[in-house]
């Protein structure tokens, strides 16, 4: 690039105005990296606790519908399962987190109490009941996790971008712009020295010439007679 930079005083003042902004913004970045990895590292500790819970909430739930389908049967476990009216309703919204939009998800009617499961209590025991909370336990977990697990990669994603970033400026357009704006110095410093040196050939140049003319003259004076 610098080579490619024709070594002019408007040409450096621009490659210094493009440095500090550069460097500005290769600052402004990097914070933004930072930042980002601080929020990153929280919802990966969240991350964990979710997972863990809803491995913990999954071997509960296999746990209760083998137990129920042991107990009553496979035919009075689906029985109970298609009574059911009011199914769960998911909504999405979204936040900003750095400027990272990831979504934020709201569940409604997961819970249910008796009456709305729509199985009654003739036919069924408590072993359906208990298969039915863990279950409704399991997808609010898994309901969390999306959202924890979308959120995570989404902050991810823009970390390797903002990473991607810092390094160009750093490792690519900088000592770009640095190497042609050394480049550009050197060269105006060797026009400058050009040009005083031809001045001084100049002026030397000058004085000798003066220095002739007024040997001549004094020659002429003197060749003149004197008057008697």
């Amino acid at each position: 690039m610098s080579k490619d930079v024709k070594p002019t005083r408007k040409n450096l003042m621009a490659i210094e105005d493009r440095i500090e902004l550069s460097e500005r913004g290769h600052d402004t970045l990097e914070k933004k990296r930072d930042g980002l990895i601080m929020e990153f590292m929280d919802i990966l500790d969240q991350a964990q606790d979710v997972r863990s819970e809803l491995e913990s909430n999954y071997e509960r739930a296999q746990r209760n519908i083998n137990m129920a389908r042991a107990m009553e049967g496979d035919v009075a476990v689906r029985g109970a399962a298609a009574a059911l009216k009011e199914h769960p309703e998911i909504t999405t919204q979204s936040k900003n987190i750095m400027g990272v939009v990831v979504p934020q998800i709201e569940s409604s009617r997961v819970r249910k109490s008796l009456d709305q499961r729509g199985y009654g209590l003739v036919g069924t025991s408590a072993r359906i009941d208990e298969a039915a909370d863990a279950y409704e336990e399991l997808l609010e977990s898994v309901i969390l996790a999306a959202e924890v697990e979308t959120a995570m990669k989404k902050m991810l994603g823009e970390i390797e971008k903002t990473k991607r970033r810092v390094n160009a400026l750093e490792f690519k357009l900088l000592p770009e712009l640095r190497g042609a704006q050394e480049y550009i110095e050197q060269k105006l410093e060797e026009q400058e020295r050009e040009e005083i040196f031809r001045l001084k050939k100049i002026k030397a140049k000058k004085e000798a010439e003066e220095a002739e003319e007024e040997a001549e003259l004094e020659r002429e004076r003197e060749a003149v007679p004197a008057d008697d």
